[in-house]
């Protein structure tokens, strides 16, 4: 008479285990190695060069059958390479029987195109869903979205991080007087975002009025609120050309701020912004690394915090069917 087998061979059997395998791109593969190292694990091999043309060609060296597959992809600079060469990505793991794809966009491109602000313009923030979708992906693990409807997007499993909370401990680091600091939106649109931020450093806030006449382009006009002989704390999703945040700061010091500090996810750091940001009212220019800078060509008052642990814990729980939201709780 055959053996029967245990209950836990029969699991086994039925439920196999899969392994978790972290995979990167050209954007910015130090995150890659920070997460994959957080997670006990190595960067998996991969071929992704160009042609002379400039097609890219994409080539997985290891088998992903069955496997959860997490690859690490910011948009950032310049952007449509970075995405076209993860939409290539998805595709190659795809087609290499991946038990499931999660896209891992700690910086999320063309999300300031995020719906109709005139006549006859694209929802890029869309588009960028539904080639993702279209190409395989089956879940997109993101970080401090520029507007958090854009998860809505999706018809597919988006989990949604919070950098928050890495600031909150820096700043707390910095041991400020509570009767001193002061949360700041850098225009109205950021004001849940900072309202949030301000309640974890019990904090008030105070909002600077902000009117955009064109892209890229912004101009300040008064701060409401108490700023006075304050530290305040300018908190954004990103900092592009830098242009609003340090006219928001020269403002605030107008307005009487004893120090400002500049805190924001993504530093993307277009055109004038680095010069901008060395020669501005700011004591401090705090970033994340979710988009790559060589520091050694940064100001000395820009400070970089490394996002990577709680990118891999956020892996982790995705892998073991745990609570993401619990990572902030």
């Amino acid at each position: 008479m055959a053996q029967c087998m245990t209950k836990a061979e029969l699991e086994k059997i039925i439920k196999p285990t899969h392994d978790i395998k972290i995979f990167t791109g050209r954007s910015n593969p130090e995150l890659a190695k920070d997460i994959a190292e957080y997670l006990g694990t190595e960067v998996g091999p991969m071929i992704v060069k160009n042609f002379a043309d400039g097609e890219i060609y994409v080539k997985v060296q290891e088998s992903v059958r069955g496997d959860d597959v997490f690859i690490v992809q910011p948009l950032c600079k310049p952007v449509n390479e970075h995405l076209m060469e993860l939409l290539i990505i998805i595709d190659a793991f795809k087609r290499a029987s991946a038990k499931s794809i999660t896209a891992v966009i700690p910086y999320y491109g063309y999300a300031r195109q995020d719906r109709k602000a005139s006549g006859r313009e694209a929802i890029s923030a869309k588009l960028v869903a539904d080639l993702l979708t279209t190409a395989g992906t089956t879940r997109v693990l993101a970080m401090d979205l520029h507007t958090g409807q854009i998860q809505g997007y999706f018809n597919i499993l988006v989990d949604h991080l919070q950098s928050m909370p890495i600031f909150v401990d820096y700043i707390k680091s910095k041991n400020f007087s509570k009767d001193e600091l002061v949360m700041v939106s850098p225009d109205a649109g950021g004001v849940e975002r900072t309202r949030h931020f301000a309640k974890h450093l019990d904090a008030p806030i105070a909002i600077i009025d902000k009117r955009r006449e064109q892209h890229n382009v912004a101009t300040v006009g008064y701060v409401i609120g108490d700023v006075k002989d304050k530290i305040c704390v300018l908190f954004d999703d990103m900092i592009d050309t830098a242009g609003t945040i340090t006219e928001g700061a020269k403002l605030l010091k107008k307005y009487g701020a004893k120090d400002v500090y500049i805190c924001a996810s993504h530093p993307v750091f277009s055109g004038p912004a680095i010069e901008r940001l060395a020669n501005s009212e700011a004591k401090e220019v705090i970033v994340t690394n979710t988009i790559p800078l060589d520091m050694d060509k940064m100001p000395d008052k820009i400070v970089q915090l490394n996002v990577g642990t709680l990118l891999g814990k956020a892996i982790a729980r995705i892998h073991d069917d745990e609570s993401v939201s619990s990572l902030f709780e």
